[in-house]
């Protein structure tokens, strides 16, 4: 390993080590702290939005037949889709700052 190598190495660590920091510095006092229970409401609300954009897939399907879908199907199912899209990486946002430790959490 070169000089430089190990250079950037250390850098990388402190780094890490800052965004871990400053992101636990920041989040966790905005967020009690986190249990089980809290988590079960938004793992809800995430599954019922993919449930509502599957359901208008298949309303779309249905509605178009043999035809193409009509310009108002896809736009409900884009705004299912993109409603769906949003909760889902809130979700996995909230799930890494649980594993990288920017919570605090209670078994």
């Amino acid at each position: 390993m070169s000089g430089q190598d190990i250079v950037r190495s250390r850098l990388k660590l402190r780094l890490d080590k800052t965004i871990r920091e400053l992101n636990q510095e920041i989040i966790n006092p905005e967020i009690p702290e986190v249990k089980l229970e809290d988590l079960e409401p938004v793992l809800r609300l995430v599954a019922r939005t993919r449930a509502a954009y599957l359901k208008e897939l298949f309303a779309v399907t249905q509605g178009a037949g043999v035809h193409l879908p009509s310009a108002a199907q896809v736009e409900r199912l884009q705004d299912a889709r993109e409603t769906y899209e949003e909760l889902l990486k809130a979700s996995q946002a909230l799930e890494a700052a649980i594993d990288r430790g920017y919570l605090d959490v209670m078994g």
